[in-house]
């Protein structure tokens, strides 16, 4: 196991892996380094006061999980908890508790935001421009792992509200929520129909005068209650570790993630009628399921909208709450006027219209002086650059919970490290075969607005070999446990 380590200690050498965030994937990240990396130098940069990533960002009413925590979690260290889906502080409470617990709080740096990364071919390591306070320091390293999201931390996704300008109550970003604002008696619009909307949508009806959701196009929501049971009560009762119940828990859940996956993918009318189905007799009378809930879209293509044990449809049934689909005219001084010239009357309009995409945290990326352009690149296993030499992108799931994929890179992460002990080499670097691929494909096969907008800035995959797509939590599981990922690489001395 490495030894513990001091800032100041570490300004003085090179590590050999900095992990870039102290969120659920740079964590796993490291944990895997302390364990399986005997004497590895290594430090995480956090550019915030406190770790969890997005569950330290995120502070809106109702913030939580939209996977099971029992696949979210950790496989070294399991939700603990009976509730499959939990609130965002409960998350970053056990992010917190697994961090101390595993001594990982000692190699964490905070306040420490990585402002470049330029790789330097001389001396195989990449030089490292941080901004500590009031300073700038330079570090080295050997491998920089990337652990840093998917969305941008700065600024949402822009988004144009014809006469938003001239609305005289608050407008509200989900991102950027004030701390201990008061909404009790307060008429609230809501823009949006994603995730963000269906968890704030029943907290903020819960005390809120009125509370509208105004969408352009529906959205699947399907309860908690539907999902697979946890196997954890029942296999309480056998006299086997609690390793073992979590470890089957967690194979169950990831199992039934992925049989749900193959179900939307090949069946997708049986999968729209099977979400049909279950979300009709939630309704209330007056909201047609046709018009506010049937999306033009498959289960799947975009992701699938979580409400906790049917808390969504709970608060939609309440004569103050409401559902208005179409687009939107223009903002008022005190209303929202749709094209069908319905009106909502508002006090407060909360603009949940999604998130930026923005890969590397906004780490100036450069190979010998030139900037990386991540939507010029090709993704490797889903986790490197082509023409990038020692860096890995943590990157995870859409269709199945993040930590899975996260994981994933961290397992190849570890093993590239091995290998390159194993071959007295500095470096690592994906190259494309010659000629380069004939036929590309996005990163995300995502319909959502954010992620179609995002297509342009982010890398792309190709269709063979290791630049396809991961897509199957489950055989990539085991794939980047114990299959060939040393393909497509060149290895420098």
């Amino acid at each position: 196991m490495a030894q513990p380590t001091t800032q100041s200690r570490h300004d003085a050498e090179p590590f050999d892996v900095v992990i870039v965030g102290s969120g659920i994937s740079g964590i796993n990240a490291a944990y895997r380094v302390l364990t399986e990396i005997p004497n590895a130098r290594f430090t995480i940069l956090e550019a915030r006061d406190d770790i969890g990533g997005t569950w330290d960002l995120f502070k809106y009413p109702g913030v939580r999980s939209d996977s099971d925590l029992y696949t979210y979690g950790f496989t070294w260290d399991p939700w603990p908890y009976p509730e499959p889906i939990a609130e965002g502080h409960l998350i970053k409470q056990y992010i917190k508790d697994v961090v101390s617990r595993h001594g990982i709080d000692r190699y964490i740096q905070f306040q420490n935001k990585v402002l470049s990364a330029d790789w330097s071919q001389h001396d195989q390591k990449w030089k490292l421009t941080v901004s500590r306070g009031d300073q700038t320091v330079d570090l080295t390293t050997c491998f920089l792992v990337l652990g840093t999201g998917y969305y941008d931390y700065n600024r949402p996704l822009q988004t144009v509200i014809p006469g938003i300008q001239d609305f005289k109550g608050r407008v509200l970003i989900p991102q950027f929520w004030p701390a201990r604002y008061e909404y009790e008696g307060k008429k609230i619009a809501i823009i949006g129909s994603g995730a963000t909307t269906v968890s704030l949508f029943p907290k903020l009806a819960e005390k809120a005068k009125e509370v509208t959701i105004i969408q352009r196009t529906p959205t699947y929501i399907i309860s908690s209650e539907h999902m697979h049971p946890s196997l954890t009560p029942t296999l309480s009762y056998l006299p086997v570790p609690r390793s073992l119940v979590s470890w089957l828990d967690w194979w169950w859940h990831l199992f039934n993630a992925q049989m749900t996956a193959l179900f939307c993918a090949y069946f997708p009318s049986k999968a729209r009628a099977l979400v049909r189905g279950l979300t009709v007799p939630q309704l209330p009378r007056r909201l047609e399921h046709d018009v506010h809930f049937k999306p033009w879209y498959t289960p799947w293509e975009q992701r699938l909208c979580l409400s906790v044990d049917g808390d969504f449809f709970r608060a939609l049934r309440a004569p103050t709450s409401n559902v208005v689909t179409g687009h939107i005219d223009t903002v008022t001084e005190h209303a929202i006027r749709m094209r069908d010239g319905t009106t909502v009357e508002a006090d407060v309009i909360v603009q949940a219209t999604g998130n930026a995409m923005q890969l590397g945290g906004h780490v100036a990326v450069a190979v010998a002086g030139r900037p990386v352009v991540w939507g010029e690149k090709l993704l490797w296993h889903g986790a490197m650059l082509d023409g990038v030499p020692n860096l890995i992108y943590l990157l995870g799931y859409t269709n199945f919970s993040w930590t899975i994929g996260a994981e994933n890179s961290a397992r190849i992460l570890v093993r590239l490290l091995r290998s390159m002990r194993s071959r007295g080499v500095r470096s690592v670097v994906p190259e494309l075969p010659e000629g380069g691929l004939t036929r590309t494909q996005k990163m995300w096969r995502l319909s959502s607005t954010y992620a179609e907008r995002a297509n342009p800035i982010l890398p792309k995959y190709g269709f063979e070999g290791p630049w396809k797509p991961r897509i199957h939590g489950l055989f990539d599981y085991v794939y980047y446990r114990w299959g060939n990922v040393s393909d497509g690489l060149r290895f420098v001395a």
